[in-house]
């Protein structure tokens, strides 16, 4: 194991107590059954979680869910699976799949750490998406960045063979610090020579389109496994 659960650690979010709306308690109470996947210590069925075989993406870490929909509407032949913490995020996703008959996608709510450890086995996941995690902006912070060599060698790990990890984040030096993560991960190769343009499918979020109109930049990294 690359990276044990059990073991006290920083973590990378702290839990919140949002308030849920009615649309999204009515989607967890209606939909979570159908399309929620109950964390576990044992390995996920992908085949059994989706009723298919197809290739397998995990986005870790979808907010309120929308880029997650989005991409899952644009790639009806690929599975998704998208792990959050937070209550909220996870029943406006439900939401969303339900308004938009989105059958090739499933949640997790729980650690994303321990998801892969305990449910993602060795070379299964087709692709990786973690966009823009918590930057934890202030140094005495930046050890709860969840972009660390350990989680990056976890991921390369639950890669199959030519998958590809899809990180973006609008914090300058959060990007160098991916950048320097994954090019010393001897298991990765990047796509592009330094940061890659923004891949077709992500879409631009409000905030992101909100930074970008008062000059803040944004940085895509795509590294695929050798």
């Amino acid at each position: 194991m690359l990276y044990d659960p059990t073991e006290r650690r920083i973590k990378s979010f702290v839990t919140r107590a949002g308030r849920l709306s009615t649309a999204q308690e009515r989607a967890l109470s209606e939909l979570g059954p159908k399309y929620m996947i109950e964390y576990a210590k044992a390995p996920l069925d992908m085949q059994q979680a989706f009723g298919r075989q197809a290739p397998v993406i995990l986005e870790i870490g979808f907010g309120m869910g929308q880029t997650t929909a989005h991409i899952a509407r644009q790639m009806p032949e690929k599975d998704f699976i998208g792990v959050e913490v937070h209550t909220p995020g996870v029943g406006s996703l439900l939401k969303l799949i339900g308004e938009e008959g989105l059958t090739n996608l499933r949640v997790i709510q729980h650690d994303a750490v321990e998801v892969l450890n305990n449910m993602i086995q060795p070379g299964t996941l087709a692709g990786v998406h973690v966009f823009f995690p918590d930057p934890w902006h202030k140094a005495r912070h930046n050890k709860r960045r969840l972009i660390q060599a350990p989680f990056v060698k976890l991921l390369v790990d639950r890669l199959q063979q030519g998958g590809y990890l899809h990180l973006a984040t609008d914090w300058e030096d959060y990007a160098v610090q991916m950048l320097e993560v994954l090019s010393a991960e001897e298991g990765l190769q990047n796509t592009a020579d330094g940061y890659a343009p923004q891949p077709a499918y992500r879409p631009l979020t409000k905030f992101e389109n909100r930074g970008l109109k008062l000059g803040h930049g944004v940085w895509d990294l795509v590294f695929t496994k050798k």
